[in-house]
This record gives C-alpha cells, structure tokens and sequence, in this order.
C-alpha cells in the first residue's frame, strides 16, 4: 500500500493545471445510457473513480474507451443494455447510484445495489427514492439493492427535495430527460456540476432551463442524441491547490481557474489574509503579507462555502493567528481528519458539528492516516508547512479524487514523493 512522504518548510512557486471536474465526470457518463448514439467527454480526469464508473457502465453494456492517455473518454450504449448494477461494483464509489435515473428513463426498471464511497456520513438514497417515486416509479429495497420499475415509463413531475441534494438532482434530470411531460425540481442543487450536466444533456438534445438556480424545469423528449463536452473545471482540486502556497509560503498559479467556481472560499481566505487574483489563465495565489490570520468557516451548499475543501481549510487554520471556527453542516462525520493534525502539533476541539481551532506556531512533522478523500490531501498540505516529514498513510483514498498530487505539487517546489510500504 502506498504512502506519501512530505517534508516541509519549502516555499511553493510556479503552475500547476486543474483537471476536470471528477464529480461533473461521473455525473456525465451515466449520460451515455440514455441515448444509443455515442457521448464523448473531454478534459476528464484520471482517477480511480472514473475507472470503477468505466467498469459499472461496462457491466450494464455500455462501450468505454480511454483515450489520449485518459484525458478524453468515448461512449457508446447503443447495444442491449443490463439493467442490474451488481453491489461488488457500487460499493466502491458513493456516485454509482446516478445509473439509476438514466437506467428507469431508458428501460423503465433497474436493480441498483445501495452505493459505497468514504465513511463520511449518512448521505442517504431517501430523496433520490421519493422524487423518481414522484415521476411514476415503484422501488422497493431488497437485499440491500433497490429494486424500480413504472408502469408505463416514468412521468413528468413537481419534484420538491427536502435538502437541495446534488445527486439527487442530477438523478431526477437525468431521468426527466425521456420523462412523458414537464418535471419540475424545486430546492434544486446549484453547484457548477450540474450546469455542466445540463449543458451536456441539452447538447444530447434535452430541453432543461433553470440550471444553476434552485429551480429546474425539464421537458421531456421521445429521445436523445450524442454530443462532444467538456468537463468543467474541478472546483475542488482547484480550491485546494490554492491553498497550498497559502500554507507554506510562495505564489502558484492554477491553471484553469476562475473566481466564480470558488467565490465562497476565496472570500474566507481573503478574510485570512490570502491574496487571489484572476488572470487569463487562471488564478494566482500568494499570502498578503506574514502569518494567515484566523477566520470562521461554516460549509452549506453553493454558492456556499464547500464541504469538500473544509479538511484542507482546517489544514490552514492550523497555524493561523487566533482561534477559527468550522462549523460542518453537510455531512455529520467529517471531521476525521482532526485527531490526525492533532498527531502533527494542531489544537483542535470537536464538539458535534462545530471544531475550534487555535493557530500554533508551528506543526511539526509525524505519522498520519488518511481516512477519507479530502482528509488524505489536507494531511498533505498540513506536511508542506510542518517542520520535519510527514508520512501520510492509506493514500488510495486520495487517488480516488486527485491525479498525481506528487508531480502536481513537485512540479513547484514541494519536497514530496510516493512510496510502497
């Protein structure tokens, strides 16, 4: 099993270039189920869970080819499709339930196992259950797969979801797209990935306004075509490469990256002390002046603050000036990174939802585990600012969501490479 090894104390400066979106890509290639004509993704990263949504899609009958070294990935579902995604493959990766959608819209029944991903919360199958049931389907859960069927394919509805979940929604557009009338989503997800979807499934020839908005109105046609799309940019990634030359000094520019991805964050570091500035080719990122000061963060959807760059922005406060506090309001466990910071010099009480964080001076290098994807790189960044190695263990949840992070943050100074243990 692989390890990373840091040593910091290494200022950080140069480029390093964003990959497309890992959630926008596996939300786009469950798409190709839907049409028989081929979908052909762009700009697509190269990660373990783009490979295990390529063996799913592969298990239900769907051609997928890896081209020009995994950047661009071509689709085809034109043959019979198989409409049982097996729990062997599902359990590996939380996003395998958006098969379900597109597998009800297109044959009108499908047997999906209950999906796996990090130990990061309940993030329950509940809404994505009541709002296909709202379109006309029957799911009953059996053995630990839901079993959907309609009498008659699915049916254009009024949707309102109890949280605006992103999965959720993408599954109900998915779904709504071949749907018989108009389906309404209301408290819809706003994230940047799913105006990507949209835009993908409206090149396929769908009919969807609203995306972006919490209101999403899709009008359902008799059938889709293929189309040609970029991924979009991963606000993710981009948000935590920004913050490594915040941690450790220097100035980096991502390559690809725009201000609107990251509003919300780049306003918390700008509160810290950090400077952003958007260029043609993306954004440059540097400390103002000294040590970053302490700030309060408190995730929610988007436009909101991210939950996926709250492990890395704990990383950061770790030694900023004052006392922070992040208050977690997506997901109840994910805070499992904390005792590991800890191991490295950090002060950190967790209490519920809500974690203090009181700036030292300096951490200080040691042995760590990474327990979930996000938690894995703020490890990592917190090891380009402590004094000493730091060794990162349990890495393969970091290449689920980051490509080559070694060559990415070697490339401008970072003392960092990958080991076998």
């Amino acid at each position: 099993m692989d390890s990373i090894v840091v040593k910091g104390g290494a200022e950080l400066r140069g480029e390093i270039p964003i990959a497309g979106a890992k959630n926008a890509c596996l939300t786009l290639m469950p798409a190709t189920l839907l049409t028989e004509e081929p979908l052909t993704l762009m700009n697509a990263p190269r990660l373990s869970d783009i490979k295990t949504m390529t063996t799913l899609l592969r298990s239900l009958g769907a051609e997928v080819s890896d081209l020009q070294g995994g950047r661009v990935i071509a689709m085809s579902s034109a043959g019979p499709v198989n409409t049982h995604a097996d729990y062997d493959i599902v359990r590996k990766m939380r996003a395998s339930n958006l098969v379900l959608g597109p597998l009800l819209a297109r044959e009108g029944h499908a047997v999906v196992s209950l999906p796996g991903g990090c130990a990061i919360g309940a993030r329950p199958m509940d809404i994505h259950i009541s709002a296909l049931e709202l379109m006309g389907a029957e799911i009953e859960l059996k053995d630990g797969y839901l079993h959907a069927r309609t009498n008659g394919g699915l049916k254009g509805a009024k949707v309102p979801l109890r949280f605006a979940s992103v999965g959720a929604t993408e599954n109900v557009m998915m779904a709504a797209t071949l749907a018989k009338g108009t389906t309404v989503i209301e408290n819809a997800a706003r994230e940047p990935e799913i105006v990507d979807l949209a835009a993908c499934l409206s090149k396929m020839g769908a009919q969807i306004s609203g995306a972006g908005t919490s209101k999403i109105e899709i009008q359902g046609v008799d059938r889709l075509g293929g189309a040609t799309h970029p991924v979009v940019t991963d606000r993710i990634e981009l948000g935590t490469y920004m913050l490594a030359p915040a941690i450790c000094g220097g100035e980096v520019e991502c390559l690809g990256g725009k201000i609107s991805l990251v509003e919300a964050f780049c306003e918390r570091l700008d509160a810290a002390g950090i400077s952003v500035e958007e260029t043609p080719r993306g954004l440059k990122v540097a400390r103002k002046n000294g040590r970053v000061t302490a700030v309060d963060v408190a995730t929610a959807p988007f436009p909101g603050f991210p939950t996926d760059l709250q492990a890395q922005m704990m990383a950061l406060l770790c030694t900023a000036d004052g006392v922070s506090h992040l208050e977690e309001t997506i997901f109840e466990n994910r805070f499992m990174h904390a005792p590991e910071l800890m191991r490295m010099g950090a002060e950190i009480d967790v209490h519920g939802g809500m974690a203090t964080v009181r700036g030292v001076d300096q951490m200080r290098g040691a042995r760590v585990m990474a327990t979930d994807l996000r938690a894995s790189v703020s490890l990592i960044l917190a090891g380009l600012a402590a004094e000493g190695e730091t060794v990162v263990s349990r890495v393969y949840h970091l290449d689920r969501g980051y490509e080559h992070v070694e060559e990415k943050l070697g490339a401008v100074g970072a003392q960092i490479e990958r080991v076998a243990e």
